[in-house]
């Protein structure tokens, strides 16, 4: 699978070399929160957001193949 990721051009799910993956949900969130670290929330904050804007993405491409569609 890393094989087919590097030639599209993207990474493998989990190839990420910055440490564990870390679920972008409210309970993770507030525990950074918690932590009080800035370096760490922000650094959740631009991850969350990324996350966000990939997701809003594809759901105006699912919205835009239902219309399609109906």
């Amino acid at each position: 699978m890393a094989k087919a990721a590097k030639k599209s051009g993207k990474k493998a799910a989990g190839s990420s070399k910055k440490g564990p993956i870390v679920p972008l949900y409210a309970v993770p969130i507030k525990q950074c929160v918690a932590r009080g670290n800035l370096r760490e929330m922000k650094s959740m904050a631009a991850k969350a957001k990324k996350h966000v804007s990939d997701v809003q993405a594809a759901l105006t491409k699912l919205e835009q193949s239902i219309a399609k569609l109906s």
